[in-house]
């Protein structure tokens, strides 16, 4: 679940995890079916049972709207689907399979038609999943690369550990291995093995490691649910959920490691929900996150997962200026730190954003509740929680379950 402003077209677009993709005008009122993922054309049905899997994300190539572009009309899916036919690019050091995550590309002929008007889609890349939970993550274009920049068109892909608990099959650790990564790669490149994309010659194991995929650019990951730029500093990070224990959100550069599943946030990973908590952030070969919380938290009360997340450096909210924004899905709260002034892991420096209803501060799920009421159903124990960002760096907020989208505003009280 993800919303995206297109700007070129002057539209967003949110998709549903079932797999349809809605285009969404800029003032709430026309949504319209763009795509569906499910259509008998495609033969490629999502697989969205269970709380993980199916229609991951989205992103639109950054000349989507600029013609005579390679890049003209192109925007990439990465989902899950129970259509296993295929041959996998990425299998996991694991005997079962239990469904497939698939990145594609898609060409529209017009990309402003209200509609997808293009042919089936070219599909890049396919991991063959061996359990039902940790499959595909976030896909983005590092927004802040102009065309004159190294970086720009390539895709980053975050890659999960492929499930159960623990990483048992060890491959985020393994340079051999996709999964527990974040890739990059090319799209309008043919020199990987499947020949279907590039894999870029500065990518950091290219040409320091020949044992390794060239495709990886970082590795250590556990389940990374976002990726995101700072437009002042230009520094790439992450948010990855953790395992019983620390949640955390980590900056990525070329080459980290960033420590699953020897380390868990900034401790020791000492099995299922267990760290050590002796000699915390001890390995200078390891880059450590500069967020976390723990699961014995009160005020998240159950089941941590973690969600970035965005530096938001507009001033339409000055109360957000130059803060680190994120989330934990489940409880819904939605939190942050100085981004000026980034905590070395810990959560002393964590603090948490409720909104003014009417005069009366609620979080997140009290809203919803609150709808849900009105809307004559039960509330919900989980808030399961998105963030988007609509034009002008507007930020918008998802949630699975009273069919709201909701952008912030400022708190015209303060």
């Amino acid at each position: 679940m993800l919303l995206l402003n297109e700007s070129g077209t002057r539209r967003m677009f949110v998709n549903d995890m079932r797999g349809p993709l809605y285009s969404l005008s800029y003032d709430g009122k026309t949504l319209t079916k763009y795509l569906d993922l499910n259509a008998p054309e495609w033969k490629m049905p999502v697989q969205f049972i269970g709380e993980e899997r199916g229609f991951q994300s989205f992103v639109f190539h950054p000349h989507f709207n600029r013609r005579g572009s390679p890049g003209y009309g192109k925007f990439y899916t990465y989902y899950d689907t129970r259509n296993m036919t295929p041959v996998p690019d990425f299998k996991p050091n694991a005997p079962t399979r239990t469904h497939d995550t698939v990145l594609l590309e898609w060409t529209a002929k017009n990309p402003l038609a209200p509609t997808y008007d293009g042919a089936a889609p070219r599909e890049l890349m396919r991991f063959a999943q061996p359990y039902g939970n940790h499959n595909g993550g976030h896909i983005v274009f590092n927004p802040l690369a102009s065309p004159r920049d190294a970086d720009f068109g390539l895709l980053y892909l975050g890659a999960a550990d492929g499930g159960a608990g623990g990483d048992p099959h060890n491959m985020a650790q393994n340079l051999q291995s996709a999964f527990g990564k974040i890739l990059r790669i090319d799209p309008f490149g043919s020199n990987c093995a499947n020949g279907k994309y590039g894999i870029p010659a500065s990518n950091p194991f290219v040409k320091s490691d020949r044992n390794a995929l060239g495709e990886i650019y970082a590795y250590g990951i556990r389940n990374v649910q976002r990726i995101f730029w700072d437009s002042k500093t230009r520094q790439m990070f992450m948010a990855d959920i953790g395992q019983n224990a620390v949640e955390e959100i980590s900056p990525v550069t070329a080459g980290v490691n960033l420590g699953w599943n020897i380390w868990e946030g900034s401790y020791k990973f000492a099995g299922r929900g267990r760290v050590y908590t002796d000699n915390p952030r001890s390995d200078p070969k390891m880059t450590y996150p500069v967020v976390e919380y723990d699961h014995e938290d009160p005020t998240l009360w159950r089941r941590m997962a973690i969600i970035g997340g965005f530096v938001y450096r507009h001033k339409a909210i000055p109360q957000l200026t130059g803060k680190m924004v994120f989330a934990d899905n489940p409880s819904g709260e939605i939190l942050y730190v100085d981004a000026d002034r980034l905590p070395q892991g810990g959560q002393d420096a964590i603090r948490r954003i409720l909104f003014d209803d009417q005069g009366t501060s609620k979080t997140l799920r009290q809203l919803i509740d609150a709808k849900l009421a009105a809307q004559g159903k039960a509330p919900t124990e989980r808030a399961d929680l998105r963030f988007g960002e609509g034009p002008d760096g507007r930020i918008v907020i998802l949630n699975k379950h009273d069919s709201v989208i909701r952008m912030l505003l400022p708190n015209a009280r303060k």
